[in-house]
């Protein structure tokens, strides 16, 4: 079994910065997909940004140019870079890795973009 543990979440003020990390307890291979999703108060659990097999990566549109998404794999960690913050960037942060055949889930960690 694999555990995620998502880490540097907070309270930042409309413009800052904040970078999350996703640390897994073991290496995981092979990987066939890692991603942040996030879950805002009574919405759905969407994509933020995803590093696919073969290391190209994929954003949603509402995060284009603000964030960008990394892994190291001597760490077993991936990250998610986040500037630029908006109101709307509150949520609930969840990093995703998928193997084969398993689908590993961390706990989330809470972004709250406040003046």
């Amino acid at each position: 079994q694999v555990q995620l543990v998502e880490s540097g979440g907070g309270l930042v003020q409309p413009g800052g910065s904040l970078r999350l990390s996703c640390a897994a307890s073991r290496r995981v291979f092979p990987i066939k997909y890692m991603g942040w999703y996030r879950q805002a108060p009574g919405k759905e659990r969407e994509l933020v940004a995803a590093i696919i097999s073969g290391g190209s990566t994929n954003y949603a549109d509402s995060v284009k140019g603000r964030f960008t998404v990394s892994r190291d794999n001597a760490k077993n960690t991936m990250y998610l870079q986040m500037n630029s913050l908006k109101p709307e960037d509150t949520a609930v942060y969840y990093c995703n890795v998928l193997t084969d055949p398993y689908d590993y889930w961390g706990q989330g960690t809470q972004v709250t973009v406040s003046s």
